[in-house]
């Protein structure tokens, strides 16, 4: 009889035990339930944003492209402008160069008239 007793005051100790575990998994799972949710609304809310981003994403990279376009276009013009500043500096020195020459004639003829 002492090994029945034994056997059933284990058994008796294996339920509270098991009726222990039951209420801490059911604690566990309310505390676990809340989480849930707060993970799911920020799984939600990523999923708007990348959404959102989607679109964002697209409009950068066209802003990009328009923007290297135009960068090109204003470098090619500043080089034009570079060229043509640089074609009316020579033109300038022509002009004084030939202006100067015919000061020299002028000059020249004025003073064989003063001579005479």
């Amino acid at each position: 009889m002492e090994i029945r007793e034994r056997v059933q005051a284990q058994l008796g100790r294996v339920e509270e035990e098991t009726k222990r575990l039951a209420l801490i998994r059911e604690e566990l799972e309310g505390l676990a339930d809340p989480m849930r949710k707060e993970v799911a609304l920020v799984r939600k809310k990523i999923d708007s944003v990348n959404k959102e981003l989607k679109p964002l994403g697209h409009t950068v990279q066209k802003k990009e492209r328009e923007y290297k376009e135009a960068l090109e276009a204003f470098n090619d013009k500043n080089r034009e402008k570079v060229q043509l500043i640089t074609k009316l500096m020579e033109v300038s020195q022509q002009m004084l160069e030939s202006l100067f020459c015919q000061i020299h004639i002028f000059w020249v003829e004025f003073e064989m008239i003063g001579v005479n």
